[in-house]
């Protein structure tokens, strides 16, 4: 088993599984964590959890890697039962998720808060208990209009523009999580928070 739950790191990127989900908006958690199991050989493919995980060390740590296959909404239920299997707490779960207050390219690192409208932060808020875990939002850009159906705009697709904007993005994204671990969120923020 994996020791110390000091040693032990979980990341969760947020999507919706099915490929008619795999490019839209929503799922720029789950693009973001397969870069980073492959910068680390990890694969994310034992269905447990109700999701696909994986596990590998990283600088002597401990590190699970979830993709929860709930659906958005329901998030947090894969997350709290592979936290509680694995002893990981709050603080040491970092989500990687989509952000419509950041246009595509743009990252913000934020130690906890609320859910800001978004219900796969609310579902892991709800089914944690706890506000207290580091997150790192992925801009996705605002509704055209206020309009505009969200649900519709966060399961639309990126234009070839936003896509090229957002890939160095998604790296960022990884590189980010992993700076969190290892130096820390306020580093991670100095880092990541301030440009494209």
């Amino acid at each position: 088993m994996f020791g110390k739950a000091k040693e032990t790191w979980l990341v969760v990127g947020l999507g919706n599984p099915g490929k008619e989900y795999v490019r839209s908006r929503h799922n720029c958690g789950f693009r973001a964590l397969d870069i980073l199991a492959d910068k680390l050989g990890c694969k994310v493919d034992k269905g447990k959890f109700q999701g696909l995980y994986g596990q590998c060390t990283y600088e002597g740590r401990k590190l699970l890697l979830l993709k929860p296959l709930t659906f958005m909404n329901l998030s947090g239920r894969s997350v709290v039962q592979l936290s509680a299997y694995f002893n990981v707490p709050p603080q040491q779960i970092i989500v990687l998720f989509d952000d419509i207050s950041l246009e595509p390219g743009r990252l913000r690192i934020r130690p906890d808060g609320s859910a800001g409208g978004h219900n796969g932060i609310k579902s892991v808020i709800c089914e944690l208990g706890s506000q207290s875990f580091p997150r790192v939002k992925i801009g996705v850009g605002a509704k055209p209009t206020p309009e505009y159906d969200l649900a519709d705009w966060v399961l639309s697709s990126f234009s070839a523009q936003e896509e090229k904007a957002l890939v160095p993005a998604l790296e960022r994204a990884a590189d980010a999580a992993l700076c969190i671990i290892s130096h820390g969120i306020s580093e991670a923020a100095n880092r990541f928070n301030a440009s494209k």
